[in-house]
């Protein structure tokens, strides 16, 4: 598998933004308003992102040589759910920098203002998400071998003098 580009999640979470602020740009002219981000949602996010580094952790400690044992399995699902992270945390950013867009024309209105912190601090948690998703994919990306590194060195392309002399 490889790697998840930082580039793409940039570019996933512009658009999430776009299509998330023409979505609520429609519902608000409709007279349909978003509730407050609540705080739990922060503290989820930050919590999820913990348990993934932690996740990332243990693969990162086996690949040093300080964890005698791990699943091949378990580092398996360590990758997936660390570019899983980052995609979810891409996206929230969008969606809670829509909100946040949204919001930027009435900061002077009381309750939009809270709402526009409240999605700001979202999408920091987002960010944190992503941000760790993406550490916990390098922490699970294996060294190439020894082996594979003096295959390389040894081999010579074929067409080569030196594989023409060989022959």
């Amino acid at each position: 598998m490889r790697r998840t580009p930082i580039r793409w999640l940039v570019e996933l979470a512009v658009a999430a933004a776009l299509v998330g602020w023409l979505v609520l740009w429609l519902l608000e002219s409709r007279g349909t308003y978003l509730s407050d981000v609540p705080w739990v949602v922060d503290v989820a996010l930050l919590l999820l992102a913990g348990a993934v580094f932690w996740a990332g952790w243990t693969v990162r400690a086996y690949q040093r040589g300080r964890r005698p044992d791990l699943d091949a399995l378990r580092a398996a699902r360590t990758y997936v759910l660390g570019k899983a992270a980052a995609v979810t945390g891409a996206l929230l950013v969008g969606w809670y920098l829509a909100q946040v867009l949204v919001v930027l024309g009435d900061l002077d209105v009381d309750a939009r203002r809270t709402h526009g912190l409240a999605a700001l601090w979202a999408v920091g948690a987002s960010a944190a998400l992503c941000v760790v998703g993406v550490l916990v994919e390098r922490f699970c990306q294996l060294p190439p071998s020894d082996d594979e590194g003096k295959e390389r060195e040894g081999r010579t392309p074929p067409g080569s003098p030196e594989m023409d002399a060989r022959a």
